[in-house]
Parts: structure tokens; sequence; C-alpha cells
């Protein structure tokens, strides 16, 4: 059956249409989510010491060595008002929950290369939750989520008393578990105590005896969030102690092995 000269252009126009169609929503596609990774976070999903200060990363990722009429806003979800905003050159806090009044600032130096991240003082449990900043420019503009954490951590210190060695840490949440074992993973008897206070943060203090001089221990204290590895050399004179923390990554191996487990406290034991 053959198509009239009319038919063949109508049945044209109209792939052209489609085709063109396509075409357009593919652009405004590929603008959009381009526009949306301009801003980025070195981190986004931090973890905050409580009662210490943390810097929420946020940055426009721009070739641009400067970038003009930058308009900054910070956001909490579930928060009614702004955690900051920064407009026309100066902090505009009008809509400021009282929560962040006094605690939050960004960097107007670094505003300038597009670096709009928030330093948050005095980390409190209620911090927790997901921001989003927001970046607008002359140059483009997007948005980041970060997820925020908060914990309780510090190292521990280590003491040696008439063949005791004690490792005590003051400020953990939520509450640790604790092991001891040698070199080879066996597990050795210790005895742990558990102090909470008015805030419900924990120390701890664990024991483990006996113990001889000339020797190097390994402790881990460890949660979902955050490990503590310190390492104790005993000596005839005393004992001493180094601490890293890692964060996120390395916990959530032993964490995945024992979901039930809040905090592990490992401490391996080398002689030499």
């Amino acid at each position: 059956m053959g198509y009239s000269l009319g038919q063949i252009i109508f049945y044209s126009m109209i792939t052209l249409i489609v085709l063109f169609s396509a075409v357009i929503i593919l652009i405004l596609a590929l603008t959009f989510s381009g526009s949306l990774s301009e801003v980025r976070s070195s981190d986004t999903i931090p973890i905050a010491n409580l009662g210490d200060n943390i810097i929420l990363s946020c940055y426009l990722n721009i070739d641009s060595e400067r970038v003009k009429q930058v308009s900054v806003t910070w956001e909490k979800k579930g928060l009614k008002g702004l955690v900051y905003q920064f407009n026309d050159g100066a902090p505009d806090l009008q809509d400021q929950n009282s929560e962040f009044r006094g605690r939050t600032q960004l960097f107007p130096d670094a505003l300038v290369t597009g670096n709009a991240s928030l330093l948050l003082r005095t980390v409190r449990s209620s911090d927790e939750g997901e921001y989003t900043c927001s970046i607008s420019t002359s140059d483009g503009g997007g948005k980041v989520n970060i997820d925020l954490k908060t914990a309780a951590f510090t190292a521990p210190t280590f003491t040696l008393s008439k063949g005791i060695l004690a490792a005590q840490a003051s400020r953990w949440l939520p509450k640790p578990r604790v092991t001891w074992s040698d070199y080879d993973g066996n597990v050795l008897n210790g005895s742990t105590n558990f102090t909470q206070n008015s805030a419900g943060i924990f120390s701890v203090v664990s024991e483990l005896s006996p113990v001889s001089s000339s020797s190097s221990y390994t402790c881990r204290i460890e949660n979902a969030l955050v490990t503590s590895v310190s390492r104790a050399t005993v000596t005839g004179s005393g004992v001493s102690g180094q601490t890293d923390f890692i964060f996120s990554a390395a916990s959530s191996l032993l964490t995945s092995a024992d979901p039930t487990a809040g905090v592990v406290l490992l401490c391996i034991y080398y002689l030499t």
C-alpha cells in the first residue's frame, strides 16, 4: 500500500518532532544533573565528638579561582528555620533556628573560591542529622546532603601497678564491651567497670593481670562510628601509650560480626 506525498511529509514531521523532543529532554537532564554535581563535600558522613567543634565540608567544584554573587544556605532536615544563610556579601540570620545561634559560621575568605564549609561549635547530640548545603553563584550552583553523626570518644590512658595493667577511657558512647586477648587472639580474663554520668556517657576502666615487663600491648576501643587504636609499652618503670583514631570504615568490620556490640575494647598482647 503506497503513501501520498502529504502522508510522507506528515509522518516525517512527527518523527522529527519526537526526535527533537528527546534531544531537548536529554540536554535538560544533563544540565540539571551537572548543576547538582557541581556542589560536593569531602565527607558526606562526618563524625563529631560531643563538645568539640567540627567543620562540615561543602564546596563548589568549578575551575574558576574566584566566584561572584555567592549565596549559601545550610538547612537541617526536620528543623524549623535555617542552620545558616549567607546572602549579598554578608550573613543573613533572620530565619536562623535558635539552636544554632552563635555556634555556626562560614569563612568569608574561602567563599570567594566557592568554599561554603560550615563551622559548628560545641557539638551536641541534638546536632546529629541530615544537613543540606546549597550554593548559588554567577558560575553555577547546586546542593549536597551531609549526614552528621555524633559520638563520644577519648583515647585511653594506661597505668601499671603491681603487675596489673589498667586501660582507662573517660568518655565513650554507647556503652562498651571489653575484651582482652593475646597476640594469637586467645581471650584472656580481664575485669571491666563502667560508670555513666548524667549525660549518659560512659567511662571505662578495664584491668588485666598479671602482665610482664618489657612487653607491648595494643588496645582497640570500637563502636560503629569510631575506633581508637592504642599502643602501650610496658617497661620496668611504668607504661607509655600512643593512640590513633579511625572513623567508620574499620569499625564496621567488627560490628558486622557482632551486631549486638556497642563498643569493643580489644587489647592484643605482644611479647618482646
